[in-house]
């Protein structure tokens, strides 16, 4: 069984996707809840592209305890130096350096003949490799590259040090077959192939993405790059979890194995959709709601007989849990923190307790509270938990004849800190919230963006709001809220954003 590796992008080219803005403690929240899925390496940003990224970078190399923290550079000697500062502390460091090697790329973006790119490379591997023992290179654009000259770039990168090949798909062109292709030719033309990890890194603008990570591992790729639900640069990136499930259920075919816990695929999916503000499709493979819905008759009628009839993959297989006996009011605290532990949270007592509270008032208001009714509850409970402000009140006044208006009291999230109540109007309910919490946290945004998803079926549905805010630089922060009630889980995201929008404010000014 040959070893794969799973490389994961979310944090760097998944916050590529437009609209998706992680903070440094979502990241690291994402980051841990990888590592418990069993992520090998974890490419945690770009630490020279700003201030910002570079403390998110070391947070997260400060944070994992077993996987790999990389870092991203250019072939430059500034980005590869900050790399190595904002790993100083990881317990395993590593560094990826690309430069584009496609004619298109040469000839536009870089301006730099083929000597010239090969001298780079040469010069920017031996340099980082003074300061990282697990160095890859990437030669950008690599599908559209000369089969030759691609293989002179990896010789030339192998030759100064490099330890990783990553084979990137930069703009999703190529299909599987000449993917296959690429690999076979740097089989045969890179004397020092298997001496190498070599990898592959896909995006999806034609819906190949998975099919061309697998036909990589098929010919000799032994890593896979991608990010969480297939996030990233305009159509996405491989999806991960597509990648670890086809491995596992395809086992006979690919005679692969990974240390990925796919029984942690759920958790790990709604927390990314949920932090990145992009829903997960109902009928995306694996983690969409869809993926063990039955419809047809006939299907039902084969899946009550052997579910294997129609389905490939268990639910359980992938963390989705079946289990159907409902909780209520007066379900006690035990049957609460045994649900928690059957969905795959591993809460604190004083978290439990708290959870639990909020379980209650929910329970007050549905008649049955379901797995995905606690999962965002407790997704809920962590945004509020690591939030810089937080909603301690709402009240609101509206009619068809009247102005909506209201009363808001919010606080900053720490001991001690002072209420503050303010009040508002506006054209409508949300606006008259959104005034007035702009109002109370004078946070000089304005809003980009507003969604609303219902998270379950039915009249009684907990919501999720979803909003974005920018500042006057037009830097996006984004913030979600989970509540029965859709006005006050709108208050909650807008809050959570305008936070975030003046901590980076207050930061920056002291």
């Amino acid at each position: 069984m040959k070893q794969i590796d799973f490389f994961d992008t979310t944090l760097r080219d998944g916050e590529q996707t437009p609209g998706v803005n992680f903070n440094t403690q979502e990241k690291v929240r994402i980051a841990k809840q990888l590592e418990e899925w069993g992520i090998d390496a974890i490419e945690a940003g770009f630490p020279i592209s700003s201030p910002g990224d570079f403390e998110a970078v070391k947070a997260i190399a400060d944070s994992l305890e077993s996987t790999t923290t990389v870092g991203l550079a250019r072939c430059r000697e500034k980005d590869i130096d900050a790399v190595r500062d904002a790993l100083v502390n990881a317990k395993s460091p590593s560094i990826h350096v690309f430069l584009a090697t496609s004619p298109i790329h040469r000839e536009y973006k870089l301006k730099m003949t083929k000597e010239e790119v090969l001298e780079n490379i040469a010069h920017h591997v031996r340099y980082a490799k003074q300061y990282f023992e697990s160095v890859q290179f990437s030669p950008e654009d690599a599908t559209r590259t000369e089969l030759d000259f691609l293989a002179e770039a990896v010789n030339t990168a192998i030759e100064a040090g490099a330890t990783i090949i990553n084979i990137p798909d930069t703009t999703g062109y190529t299909n599987p077959k000449e993917m296959a292709e690429i690999f076979q030719y740097l089989q045969k033309e890179c004397p020092k192939f298997d001496e190498v990890m070599f990898s592959c890194h896909c995006h999806n603008d034609l819906g190949m993405a998975t099919a061309n990570a697998l036909a990589a591992i098929e010919n000799g790729a032994t890593r896979v790059e991608g990010t969480i639900n297939g996030i990233g640069e305009r159509a996405g990136n491989t999806a991960l979890e597509e990648v670890a499930t086809a491995l596992r259920i395809r086992e006979d075919h690919y005679q692969c194995t990974s240390h990925i816990n796919l029984e942690q695929t759920k958790r790990l999916s709604d927390l990314v959709s949920h932090l990145s503000g992009m829903p997960v499709p109902r009928n995306k493979p694996i983690i969409g709601d869809n993926a063990f819905a039955h419809e047809s008759g006939i299907h039902q009628d084969g899946v009550l007989k052997n579910a294997s009839t129609y389905e490939i993959i268990t639910p359980q297989m992938v963390g989705v849990q079946t289990n159907a006996l409902p909780l209520g009011k007066l379900s006690g605290r035990h049957a609460f923190s045994k649900r928690l532990e059957d969905l795959g949270f591993d809460l604190s007592e004083e978290d439990i307790k708290s959870a639990f509270a909020k379980f209650k008032v929910l329970a007050d208001k549905k008649k049955q509270v379901s797995n995905e009714d606690i999962r965002y509850l407790v997704l809920g409970h962590e945004d509020e938990q690591a939030a810089d402000y937080k909603l301690v009140s709402l009240q609101l006044m509206t009619g068809t004849n009247g102005i909506p208006s209201t009363v808001i009291q919010i606080k900053e999230n720490k001991e001690d800190a002072e209420v503050v109540t303010g009040q508002g109007m506006g054209k409508g309910p949300i606006e008259a919230i959104f005034n007035t919490v702009d109002d109370i946290m004078q946070a000089n945004s304005h809003l980009t963006d507003y969604r609303l998803e219902a998270l379950t079926g039915g009249i009684d549905a907990q919501a999720e709001v979803h909003v974005a805010v920018a500042n006057e630089d037009g830097t996006q922060y984004n913030g979600s809220g989970i509540d029965y009630d859709v006005v006050t889980a709108s208050a909650m995201a807008y809050v959570q954003a305008c936070g975030k929008l003046k901590a980076d404010q207050d930061t920056k000014e002291a």
